[in-house]
């Protein structure tokens, strides 16, 4: 059984196997989760970024996932992310889904137990935070089933408005699966 737990605090200090990174399609750090991450586990993670290849859509397109070190971090890997700027597509939800289900699928690929999610888009990508909170409980829900391995995931809220959200639509701070 795994279970599905709500946070309110920092991803960066989140002591899991992997935390997912909100980032941008170059890698390169940001603002918001994507700087707060790059800034936390230091230099060493940009450096690795920087090599990785860059192709037509960056060095990751928007849904797919990336997987690096993590430098200082408390955690083993980083999971980077690209999600969606919202109304630039008719397939947001989708993509924003896969997000998650992509992220989710590499932690357990990796044989990972625990791992922390940011809420994806809802900051400079505008994402609404109800809608999209609903696209990343109904993902993570969906694919826990393909990932034995993993046995807990945080959903990770930097505000007090986040958290609130998604602990009405999980009714409560935690869901079995």
């Amino acid at each position: 059984m795994a279970s599905i737990e709500l946070v309110s605090g920092d991803i960066t200090t989140q002591k899991v196997d992997a935390i997912v990174n909100a980032a941008n399609s170059g890698l390169l750090g940001g603002g918001g989760v994507d700087g707060a991450i790059h800034r936390a586990a230091g230099r060493d993670l940009y450096e690795e970024c920087l090599r990785l290849p860059e192709g037509p859509y960056g060095r990751c397109p928007t849904g797919e996932c990336v997987v690096t070190g993590a430098g200082r971090l408390p955690c083993k890997k980083v999971i980077h992310t690209v999600g969606p700027v919202y109304g630039s597509r008719e397939n947001d939800a989708a993509l924003l889904g896969n997000c998650y289900r992509n992220s989710l699928l590499a932690a357990g690929a990796l044989g990972f137990e625990s791992i922390a999610f940011p809420n994806i888009s809802t900051g400079v990508y505008n994402y609404p935070k109800d809608e999209a909170a609903r696209v990343a409980i109904s993902a993570v829900r969906e694919t826990l089933p393909q990932t034995p391995s993993i046995k807990r995931v945080l959903f990770v809220c930097f505000g007090s408005e986040n958290y609130s959200i998604y602990e009405k639509l999980m009714g409560g701070n935690a869901l079995d699966i």
